[in-house]
């Protein structure tokens, strides 16, 4: 598995982990342990999310933005296989 495969495979985990969070969030609000997992698995995730976007192309448009170019249209097509 390459570094890119790698990278999304292990984002891929961590936002499975974030939507049961949510999902156990929904009907239990008020569990603060509950809260300061999604918090902290949120800032990984997001951590994660700004690397691969600066390493490879940008997964949300929100690190799409660059000094030098305009990055968004970088990832690759569902069509072209590597999705």
């Amino acid at each position: 598995m390459s570094q890119k495969e790698q990278m999304l495979h292990d984002i891929g985990i961590v936002d499975f982990v974030l939507v049961d969070l949510m999902l156990y969030l929904d009907t239990h609000p008020f569990d603060r342990s509950a809260m300061e997992y999604f918090n902290h698995y949120n800032r990984i995730k997001n951590q994660m999310v700004k690397e691969f976007s600066e390493r490879f192309f940008p997964l949300t448009k929100d690190y799409a933005e660059s000094d030098e170019e305009w990055r968004w249209g970088m990832a690759p097509l569902p069509w072209e296989g590597e999705c």
